[in-house]
């Protein structure tokens, strides 16, 4: 079974960021393949990975109502369901690319996170390592889109709102009873603050402080340049950091 790494926080903290660069260093380390799950209707995880995106979990509700009447004979719902899945999937260079992606319709995400659950438990059995980037908030907590997971990364910039959010889904974790091993605080984009005024700020969360990320002008430039967090160099700040955070959890 795989080793699955949940990212999860607040909108604009870097959980994307903090998703591709954990991949690169799964990668890096030569633990692959590697199956990365964006689990965000607002898909951009394949952006900092440097891949294109044609279908979604998303889209497989609209599909089935539009070709039900024209399976071939003998084509179940379920097998119908793991053909598109499987078309979904996108295959890349010690990693494959699973994405949630936002209903074509008018019904609600409940449909999409049963397949993507149901299907991500089946395709961990071929991975050694899945890192799954979650929606923003903690909505994916409460439809319990996340279990069974041996890392939570809880992504927080160095704010008091962010590490209020952070706490909050932390406990709401806790109280949902969720199959969780392992959880941990990342702080992101990290500028200027003193390592003891940091350990003050998250002093009584009750999250273990993993790792603290600095702000990183390569990694900003990537990203502004739409190019692959993969190619980030091994001296970036970034890249040391979750380097460090791979070695203490991993």
């Amino acid at each position: 079974m795989a080793f699955s790494i949940a990212v999860a926080g607040k909108g604009g903290v870097g959980k994307t960021s903090v998703s591709a660069l954990m991949i690169r260093e799964l990668l890096r380390r030569g633990k692959k393949p590697v199956l990365a799950v964006d689990a965000d209707a607002n898909v951009n995880l394949n952006e900092a990975l440097g891949v294109e995106v044609d279908g979604s979990v998303g889209s497989i509700r609209e599909a089935m109502l539009d070709e039900i009447k024209t399976l071939p004979p003998g084509m179940s719902k379920e097998a119908f369901v793991q053909l598109k899945i499987e078309e979904s999937l996108v295959e890349s260079e010690g990693f494959d690319l699973l994405v949630m992606g936002r209903p074509e319709g008018p019904g609600c995400y409940c449909y999409a996170n049963n397949i993507l659950r149901r299907y991500v438990d089946a395709l961990s059995k071929s991975y050694p390592f899945i890192v799954i980037d979650n929606e923003a908030g903690m909505e994916h907590l409460s439809r319990r889109t996340t279990q069974n997971i041996d890392l939570v990364l809880i992504v927080s910039d160095a704010t008091p709102v962010g590490l209020k959010t952070a706490e909050r889904i932390w406990r709401l974790a806790r109280d949902l009873k969720l199959d969780i091993k392992e959880s941990a605080l990342v702080l992101n984009r990290v500028n200027g603050i003193p390592r003891e005024k940091i350990d003050e700020m998250v002093e009584g969360l009750g999250i273990e402080l993993g790792a603290v990320l600095p702000l990183d002008q390569n990694l900003i430039e990537y990203s502004y340049s739409g190019k692959s967090l993969l190619n980030l160099t091994s001296d970036s700040l970034a890249t040391k950091a979750v380097a460090d955070l791979v070695d203490r959890y991993i």
